[in-house]
């Protein structure tokens, strides 16, 4: 049975993060969705709203498991014997970083711990957690690049009132 985690902030979940997690779901027998402690960045929301937002935008996909770590991807990896790691790419400067982090990965995991590398659907190419928290800030729409019920907590943290019938798709 082949598994792969396809760790992340998700800080929030976006569009872009369900088509990968969609595609990645149908290549392997389980998906481990992660969402990680990243020291570098502040999230906006908490690691259980996180979590709960990503168990709700993936609750029709089967296969795939939620789950959080605060450490190292390999050793998530080497503890829940995983040797694939799925990482999504918009742009040829996202695989610079990639790149950079698989192989430090590889060889860190002592060869245990695989990158496989999906690109993103072009309609997502723009979409990061960090621009749409910046449009929700300014109380843009962001309805294209969230589900409905991501798009309500974002605007609530931000202190909007938006009512659930307004723009977006349900994807």
């Amino acid at each position: 049975m082949k598994t792969a985690v396809y760790p992340g902030s998700f800080d929030p979940v976006t569009y872009g993060h369900i088509d990968i997690i969609k595609r990645a779901s149908e290549m392997f027998d389980t998906l481990v969705v992660t969402v990680m402690i990243n020291s570098a960045k502040t999230s906006l929301f908490s690691l259980d709203e996180r979590v709960n937002m990503l168990k709700e935008a993936t609750k029709d996909i089967p296969n795939v498991v939620i789950d959080s770590y605060n450490g190292l991807l390999i050793d998530y990896c080497r503890d829940k014997k995983i040797h694939i790691a799925i990482r999504g790419l918009r742009a040829i400067t996202d695989f610079e970083y990639e790149l950079q982090i698989a192989q430090t990965n590889k060889e860190l995991s002592h060869n245990e711990v695989d990158t496989v590398f999906l690109t993103t659907n072009l309609k997502y190419s723009y979409l990061s957690s960090s621009t749409v928290k910046e449009i929700a800030s300014y109380n843009g729409d962001i309805y294209p690049c969230v589900p409905k019920f991501v798009a309500s907590a974002l605007y609530d943290k931000y202190g909007y009132i938006h009512n659930e019938n307004q723009g977006g798709t349900t994807e």
